[in-house]
């Protein structure tokens, strides 16, 4: 199906394109809400500050695509593979990501709140803030999560759920050259994370849970751990 066509049976009310293939399509600045594209391929597509509201993105292939300031609250974006993709300022609001692909993808400033990212793979996301704002995944859900290696300086990462993550050698200390805030994990629950050889440097854990979890060679320089529960239970004072 030709991009023409679709656009044309979407304005006369068609939502459901199963399958569809779109490659390297140019999607740019428009609003195709609850446009139901499930197990699409969209590769190296160009979706940057279009409107998919309650999409549906289930098993989507989007490697490589751009979806700069793309507004993808509410989405379900389950099983989709978003590898290499450009989400820097995305809005993803209460989206789903549940065992989503986000190898080596780019989420600088975008927004996660309430996200569902449970065993979703982020290696190496970045997850830096851009030039206008700070990346935020505020009491989102990253349990069992992949983001070894990922830069998470200075994110919001307030109530996030990162139990059972996997966090080793991720950086999660302020990057000078964009942003001086600490990373925020106030309140957020560690749980048997795995934070072997990450930097926490500055971060704030007020609250923190960190019970059972792994912090051999962890960097805790001037980490904020006051209230923190302790890998052995203990109440950081």
């Amino acid at each position: 199906m030709e991009l023409k066509e679709l656009l044309n049976k979407y304005n006369l009310g068609a939502r459901k394109f199963h399958n569809i293939v779109l490659r390297e399509a140019d999607l740019t600045d428009i609003n195709l809400s609850a446009v139901d594209f499930q197990g699409a391929d969209l590769r190296q597509s160009r979706l940057g500050k279009s409107i998919f509201c309650q999409a549906n993105f289930k098993k989507v292939n989007l490697s490589e695509s751009i979806l700069w300031g793309t507004d993808l609250r509410d989405a379900d974006l389950s099983e989709a593979i978003l590898r290499d993709g450009d989400l820097s300022g995305a809005k993803l609001v209460d989206a789903n990501l549940t065992d989503a692909y986000l190898s080596k993808a780019s989420l600088c400033g975008a927004n996660l709140t309430g996200a569902v990212l449970l065993r979703a793979i982020l290696y190496e996301v970045d997850l830096r803030p851009t030039s206008e704002r700070r990346t935020n995944l505020g009491q989102a859900n990253l349990s069992q999560a992949d983001l070894c290696y990922a830069s998470l300086s200075s994110a919001l990462l307030y109530q996030t759920n990162l139990s059972g993550a996997r966090l080793c050698r991720a950086k999660l200390t302020p990057d000078p050259y964009r942003s001086p805030f600490p990373t925020d994990l106030t309140k957020a629950n560690l749980q048997g994370a795995d934070l072997s050889y990450a930097d926490l440097s500055n971060a704030i854990l007020v609250n923190s849970n960190l019970r059972d979890a792994d912090l051999t060679g962890t960097i805790l320089t001037n980490a904020d751990l006051r209230g923190a529960i302790m890998p052995n239970g203990h109440i950081h004072g």
